[in-house]
């Protein structure tokens, strides 16, 4: 048997990369089967989130719906409790509306996602399989469904729930030191991880034919987040070191190896099967260190608490805003992964923060003092873009979301340290993300050859639903693409707009224990999402 429909994810995938891994000029191609693909379907950039970030990309493909609707903006949520800040990572449970998980199996189809992050716990009414992303392995038994799945699984020859999920104590081990051989092994654990997801992704295509098969490849973005200058065309050079060139060699065997997953997924679905490729994200160079925080303070925006000079005293400092001087403080950021300013308001008489009628003239000065903000030698603005939450993120969850969303003029993510200066060059490129991600379609019914207009990372979720025979929600935000497909697919299958989705579907999970909360928190830090 075969799938009906075929999604392929690859965390942080972008074109950058791909059109040299999937083109002769150099030679072979790295990645042919996904060059066939190019050549026989239709592809389009994907632009992401406002703030192109994992959590809130990803729930936005599955959901079809905005951050502004659907809660999740963040690898964190945060509350402002008097003068402390209490975090907690978000999970399923955090997600306001439905997803295209839960829309196809109402509707009686058979579904399996895989390692797609913030699906755990699992909704309760799910027809078919799901194992989670973004959990530590000890987890995964409890957050896959059904529940004799995981056992299941444990038959697959070399089957191991300890590669499957994220080893945060590997990966922090790696990077403790930025030697030559930590990095090269940092970027070979992620070998073998992938071809886990593979491997149950090929067994439950074989075993269950599942309707929707849908399964991602994270190592994609973590690669490129540690080793982008050995990935970036721009970056290479004939005078390269050995050690470069080893470590290009090596990343290329994970896109090889990734190409011929690729390959074997679509070749196992079958020819009458539809095929989708998309990328939460892009991925370009960020040169420079943004600390925004510490801008902030020289304009008077926060203030820094006195930190004495001692072991807890380092520790205090390095720890996420312990050292803010919460009295003072009227507009900081939270989080490096949020690239967004919080206004602290009072709600009532007697709470920190601004009184609730000068919001509006704060922000102004505010985003004034933001356009302020130039390169010395250049006088370009540091921060390219200020964007009201209300302008990018309308919708019933908008109050949690920055009151500023900012965009660097390199893309990167921002510093919340202290630490002069508030810009400095860094030492060598590093990956960040990039607003436009990838979109691809082959198989029967789609366009061959052709290259769309950008389309938006909600529109994945409609594209699948539509693939599947289903009526796209009312309330969806995202629309189907129809340039994808063939004339003749569309005049057979026209593209139905049926009811509102049914809201969230919450699971029932058993929480983290704290130690695997600080393992999570330890893996963003590697990934520069956290300090």
């Amino acid at each position: 048997m075969t799938v009906k429909t075929l999604f392929i994810g690859m965390d942080g995938a972008t074109f950058t990369v791909l059109d040299q891994l999937t083109s002769a000029a150099d030679g072979a191609p790295v990645m042919p089967f996904l060059g066939g693909l190019f050549k026989s379907g239709t592809r389009a950039k994907l632009r992401s989130t406002p703030n192109p970030l994992t959590p809130p990309a990803w729930v936005s493909l599955m959901t079809g719906r905005s951050p502004g609707h659907h809660g999740v903006f963040d690898f964190i949520r945060a509350e402002e409790r008097g003068e402390d800040v209490f975090f907690t990572l978000y999970d399923s449970r955090d997600c306001r509306v439905e997803t295209i998980w839960s829309i196809a199996s109402r509707q009686g189809k058979k579904v399996a996602a895989l390692n797609f992050p913030f699906t755990a716990p699992p909704p309760k009414d799910l027809n078919g399989f799901m194992v989670p992303g973004f959990v530590p392995w000890r987890h995964l038994r409890r957050n896959t469904t059904p529940a004799d799945l995981y056992d299941r699984l444990k038959a697959i020859p070399e089957f191991s729930a300890q590669e499957l999920a994220w080893d945060f104590e590997q990966e922090k081990q790696a990077m403790e030191s930025l030697s030559d051989h930590d990095r090269e092994n940092w970027v070979r654990y992620h070998l073998p991880r992938e071809k886990q997801w593979f491997r149950i992704a090929e067994y439950l295509m074989r075993e269950e034919a599942p309707d929707l098969m849908a399964v991602m490849f994270d190592g994609v973005d973590k690669l490129q987040h540690q080793a982008w200058q050995y990935l970036d065309p721009s970056l290479q050079s004939p005078d390269a070191s050995d050690f470069h060139r080893r470590m290009r060699v090596l990343c290329l065997d994970y896109f090889r190896q990734l190409d011929s997953f690729i390959e074997a997924l679509v070749t196992a679905a079958g020819p009458e099967v539809q095929v989708f490729l998309a990328s939460d994200h892009g991925f370009t160079a960020t040169t420079e260190v943004v600390r925004i925080n510490t801008y902030l303070g020289e304009k008077g925006w926060l203030a820094w608490k006195p930190v004495p000079d001692t072991e807890e005293g380092r520790r205090r400092e390095d720890s996420m805003f312990a050292h803010l001087d919460w009295s003072k403080t009227v507009a900081y950021c939270r989080t490096p992964s949020s690239n967004g300013i919080n206004i602290r308001v009072a709600r009532e008489p007697g709470q920190p923060g601004i009184p609730l009628a000068e919001y509006e003239a704060t922000r102004e000065r505010l985003i004034r003092d933001l356009e302020a903000f130039c390169d010395p030698e250049t006088g370009e603005r540091i921060v390219a873009e200020i964007h009201k939450r209300e302008d990018v993120f309308p919708g019933s969850a908008m109050g949690d979301a920055p009151d500023l969303q900012l965009v660097l003029r390199d893309f990167g993510f921002v510093s919340i340290k202290n630490k002069l200066p508030a810009v400095e060059k860094r030492p060598e490129p590093a990956g960040t993300h990039h607003p436009d991600g990838v979109f691809i379609a082959c198989g029967p019914g789609i366009a061959g050859g052709k290259q769309i207009g950008r389309r938006r990372i909600m529109d994945v979720g409609a594209t699948l639903l539509y693939s599947l025979g289903l009526p796209v929600p009312s309330d969806f935000e995202g629309q189907v693409p129809e340039a994808m497909f063939s004339a003749e697919h569309k005049a057979a299958n026209p593209v139905v707009i049926g009811a509102a989705t049914a809201g969230a579907k919450r699971g029932d999970g058993e929480a983290m224990a704290d130690d695997e909360k600080a393992q999570i928190m330890a893996q963003l830090q590697l990934l520069g999402y956290m300090e």
